[in-house]
């Protein structure tokens, strides 16, 4: 058999499955996920699951990733997930009280205490698209689009619960908002999770969302989160990923911004066999500032592709990339960040740099950013760097008495924190930096603290 009729066989396989179980996914779904369900399937037959021929994918090679005989998750499932016991990687000093997003679906722990602002609402995107449709109808589908990528178009056909997230106007939630990833089941499974966020004017909130694993299953997580943030409106967006060497992790996120807005997002690597980040903003009013950070540290052969694009659409924005990874074993990394000015998005300040540290001769790593200007009065600029650690300064510290194992290890944590310390949430980046610190150390191959001893 061709190569060709395999990555057919291959598409045709979820193909098949759509069809087989296309009752189940409309039974009980509000008719603003039904609305699209069907197109977004027609999306997904035209293009398929994506090969390397597809430019957007060219580093990152999904198909051997959908060959399992998965199990998918149509119905919400009972689970008997004691967070204190099995999740302890909290910020002990924010004091939190994690939401439970189960194999795709949002859960309500029986003594969660829901204590929010009042008018905040935090539940579960398929409970809220049924009793209050209004509320999300003009916002779902509209910037995660079916038809540019089969990924969105295959979460949006299967997609049944992920949670939602609504902020009113004007309301200030101060403390963190942290949901927690779990992914576990008796067979290798498929787990689609589809997120909406809406921050309306003036409103501000901090969201850290942690991915986990619970077993040695494979599993193959396809999740698409779109995210609203209104005029003046402020959103810090924390991703925490963690998962075991046989997790694939597809993660698409779009972020619409309108004028005066500021949205950051926060991606932090430091575990995962496959992890494909898409991340997609659109500054749609003027003096709109988006900043886009992320760290990564790989081993063995886990790879990382990070894909962003960012689109000034309207004059007078301002846009920050920072992306950084280290590579250790044979591991495998790719950056493509796209920055596009349309015409008249005069006065746009746009900067992108991604660096990349190889430990190894059999590291390797793809970086292509990229610019397209069609505006004559903008600052932009994009920088990308691939290298080993700097022997000379290797050198200074050996000078100063400092061992060869010691001083690697200043100078990754060096190079990482630069990207460790745009973190606002003090508590977090204190956090954030004793792991970053233990992997880069190998006390850790997997979550700190987690009670399951999962091997890598």
């Amino acid at each position: 058999m061709s190569v060709l009729v395999e990555k057919a066989d291959l598409s045709l396989k979820y193909i098949s499955h759509y069809n087989k179980v296309k009752e189940i996914l409309f039974e009980g779904s509000s008719y603003v996920l039904n609305d699209v369900r069907n197109r977004a399937f027609q999306d997904f037959i035209i293009q398929g699951i994506p090969t390397q021929k597809n430019e957007n994918y060219k580093y990152t090679n999904l198909n051997p990733r959908f060959l399992p005989d998965f199990e998918f998750v149509h119905h919400k499932e009972n689970n008997n997930v004691d967070i204190k016991t099995v999740f302890r990687c909290d910020v002990p000093q924010l004091n939190l009280e994690p939401r439970l997003i189960f194999n795709g679906w949002y859960h309500r722990i029986s003594n969660e205490s829901l204590n929010l602002p009042e008018g905040v609402i935090l539940c579960s995107l398929a409970e809220i698209a049924n009793n209050n449709p209004d509320l999300i109808k003009e916002y779902y589908g509209k910037i995660a689009k079916t038809d540019s990528d089969s990924m969105v178009a295959l979460n949006t056909a299967y997609a049944k619960d992920g949670y939602f997230l609504y902020i009113p106007k004007n309301v200030i939630v101060e403390k963190p908002i942290q949901l927690i990833n779990f992914l576990q089941a008796e067979t290798d499974t498929f787990v689609t999770q589809r997120n909406l966020i809406i921050i309306e004017q003036g409103a501000s909130t901090n969201l850290i969302f942690c991915d986990h694993t619970l077993n040695l299953n494979n599993y193959l997580n396809n999740s698409v989160t779109e995210i609203f943030v209104g005029e003046n409106a402020n959103l810090d967006y924390y991703t925490l990923q963690n998962q075991h060497n046989r997790t694939s992790s597809i993660n698409s996120v779009f972020i619409q911004q309108e004028r005066d807005s500021v949205a950051t997002t926060h991606t932090y690597s430091l575990h995962g066999g496959l992890i494909r980040n898409n991340l997609k903003f659109v500054l749609n009013g003027e003096n709109a500032e988006a900043n886009m950070y992320g760290m990564a540290f790989l081993d063995r052969k886990q790879h990382i592709d990070n894909f962003t694009q960012i689109i000034h659409a309207k004059p007078n924005c301002q846009s920050n990339q920072v992306y950084k990874n280290v590579l250790d074993g044979e591991s495998t990394g790719a950056f493509s960040g796209m920055i596009h000015v349309v015409r008249d998005a005069q006065n746009t300040n746009a900067f992108q740099q991604n660096n990349n540290l190889l430990l190894t001769d059999e590291a390797k790593m793809q970086t292509k950013p990229q610019l397209i200007i069609d505006a004559d009065d903008v600052k932009c600029s994009h920088g990308a760097t691939v290298g080993q650690i700097d022997e000379e300064a290797m050198f200074y510290l050996r000078a100063r008495g400092i061992d060869e194992d010691k001083a690697r290890l200043m100078m990754m944590n060096a190079f990482a924190h630069d990207v460790v310390r745009k973190i606002k949430v003090e508590a977090l980046g204190n956090r954030i930096d004793e792991l970053v610190e233990k992997r880069l150390n190998g006390e850790i191959a997997r979550c700190h603290e987690c009670a399951y001893n999962c091997e890598m």
